[in-house]
């Protein structure tokens, strides 16, 4: 069966457009990330009976208690990896339905994203051959190890909250290279935090009050 790619009603382009008009009035600014949002067809990567939101600036559930991210978080955890430059190499962390691997494809050289979840990694390998996404490489097994036999990375993004960012992640970045993440309190909340790897640190940044799902560790068959 053919992909529907350029949707109707409510998963048009006028939807579209109006989903990054919404963007760039809360406060988004690369025109980059704004484009990519714009072609990335967000309702094919969410469940089926949930396509007439797609479009709408909220997060939604992808099946095993996970969720693709709101537009304005995928938005600006990729603006905040872009800041200081192109990229060639990004490490995702949770792969979920490929949505954001399908976004960060459209602004750097080679995407690796590694999903915990084997269903969900299927999924998101199928869909994204189907959609002819070809810099994008797929990896089942725990996030908290990250790729180590691609590393080092220009960027790391995490799509769900560690207590702390595994240590593991940051020695896995390049000199230069930035790591963005929602981090859990003790108190359970969440900020948006970004990493920058200096000559002499890791430099940390507060970005914004955030909400995801837990990072667990291991690989669920």
């Amino acid at each position: 069966m053919a992909l529907d790619i350029a949707g109707a009603g409510m998963t048009s382009q006028r939807a579209r457009d109006r989903l990054i008009l919404q963007l760039s009035r809360s406060g988004i600014r690369d025109q980059r990330v704004l484009e990519a949002i714009r072609q990335v067809p967000r309702h094919l990567f969410v469940e089926e009976a949930l396509v007439h939101r797609a479009y709408e600036n909220i997060a939604l559930p992808i099946g095993y208690r996970q969720t693709v991210s709101q537009p304005f978080i995928v938005a600006r955890m990729t603006e905040a990896l872009l800041e200081a430059g192109s990229l060639r190499t990004v490490l995702e962390v949770g792969t979920g339905s490929g949505y954001q691997s399908a976004v960060l494809a459209r602004l750097c050289e080679r995407v690796y994203s590694v999903e915990r979840i084997l269903a969900l990694s299927r999924s998101a390998r199928e869909l994204l051959s189907r959609l002819k996404i070809d810099n994008v490489s797929l990896r089942h097994g725990d996030g908290a190890e990250g790729w180590p036999a691609k590393a080092p990375f220009d960027a790391i993004i995490l799509t769900a909250a560690p207590r702390a960012v595994p240590q593991e992640l940051l020695m896995q970045l390049a000199p230069g290279g930035r790591l963005v993440a929602p981090v859990e309190d003790v108190d359970g909340k969440q900020q948006l935090v970004r990493y920058t790897h200096t000559d002499e640190a890791y430099v940390r940044d507060l970005l914004d009050a955030v909400c995801f799902v837990p990072m667990l560790s291991g690989a669920e068959s």
